[in-house]
């Protein structure tokens, strides 16, 4: 019974543990070097990251009933939609955390990151849900 609710669920499940994590590590990190107001930087995370990870979730398990597609390249799509979101989101509050040099070295290694979480990780959610 309700697949997409489980699919949800299990999707938001590692954003919602990891992004407390980068939090604090980027509150650590700024307020070393500069004063930073946590408060514009944290919306994009908290509130987009996991809800996106979750509807992708759904959308995946929409998709896989009629297309064959691997779970962590499609996980790694989800990328192409939110740091694109992200970026315009910094534009919007005008602090630039990821500036464009740092994003063309870490956009590579979240995709390869958001790559390895689908597969192992979101997988295995589905898995323990039912949806596997």
């Amino acid at each position: 019974m309700h697949p997409y609710l489980r699919a949800y669920l299990a999707g938001i499940a590692i954003p919602t543990m990891v992004i407390p994590l980068v939090v604090a590590a980027v509150a650590t990190h700024h307020s070393a070097t500069r004063p930073l107001h946590l408060e514009d930087v944290v919306i994009f995370p908290i509130a987009l990251v996991p809800n996106a990870w979750g509807l992708w979730n759904v959308l995946y398990t929409r998709l896989r009933r009629t297309w064959n597609v691997p779970i962590g390249a499609f996980g790694a799509a989800l990328l192409l939609v939110l740091g694109p979101a992200g970026y315009a989101i910094q534009l919007a509050v005008g602090i630039m955390v990821w500036t464009p040099s740092l994003l063309a070295v870490g956009i590579p290694i979240t995709m390869a990151l958001y790559y390895l979480v689908w597969l192992h990780a979101v997988s295995r959610l589905n898995d323990v849900v039912g949806l596997g």
